[in-house]
């Protein structure tokens, strides 16, 4: 499958790789065209499976898109791809509202009443988003097995059951157990699960690790 990569920091790298390794074919997009992040995550992934371009050449290039930029940029950088690469097509936005601006610990610039994917499915009616994958460390994001075999679990957001179903299959491609990936119900619920970054902050900031995760018991 041929799939775009939003994003060139540590985030988008391990996810495409992970794509990669998977057999599929990613395109890392960036502001400009010779970006020297996607430029390097190219000349690590030769035979043809890895390319680079600007956002909206990534865009056009995916049938399914990774949304893994910094998520106070997101809704512009997608604006900056150009509609028609994205209609029709699943957005799996890794991304989270992070407000630096007043330094350490950040905010959220939206939350409560509101979530980013929301906002990100209401600019871009025509585009299927699932939000997935975003209250963890990027290590786990593709190797799920490397904390307690893999048994803790991944969330789910999203308007469309068919795209989630699509989403569901690349997560369990990279590890993950069927029953730990949790569908939540609509784009809605992420605001929930984008609220859990600064208690996920605070835990990181507690232990100097960020390899842990949540787990449902009942």
């Amino acid at each position: 499958m041929k799939i775009a990569v939003l994003g060139t920091g540590m985030v988008g790298d391990i996810i495409g790789s992970k794509l990669i390794e998977l057999g599929h074919i990613v395109m890392m997009g960036s502001r400009t065209a010779g970006n020297e992040k996607a430029a390097a995550f190219v000349s690590k992934h030769p035979h043809g499976k890895a390319s680079a371009g600007t956002f909206a050449d990534a865009a056009a290039f995916g049938e399914i898109v990774f949304n893994c930029t910094k998520g106070m940029e997101s809704i512009n950088i997608l604006k900056s791809t150009g509609e028609n690469n994205l209609n029709g097509k699943i957005l799996v936005d890794i991304s989270n509202p992070l407000d630096f601006s007043q330094g350490m610990p950040p905010t959220l610039s939206v939350c409560n009443t509101n979530s980013l994917a929301e906002e990100i499915q209401k600019t871009f009616p025509g585009m299927k988003v699932v939000k997935t994958l975003h209250t963890m460390w990027c290590g786990l994001m593709v190797n799920p097995a490397m904390l307690k075999d893999g048994d803790h679990n991944a969330f789910m957001s999203g308007n469309d059951a068919d795209a989630k179903k699509q989403v569901a299959l690349i997560l369990k491609s990279f590890g993950w157990i069927e029953k730990n990936i949790i569908d939540l119900g609509d784009i809605k619920t992420a605001r929930g699960t984008e609220m859990i970054l600064p208690l996920w902050l605070s835990i990181m900031g507690t232990t100097n690790s960020g390899a842990f995760n949540i787990k449902i018991i009942s």
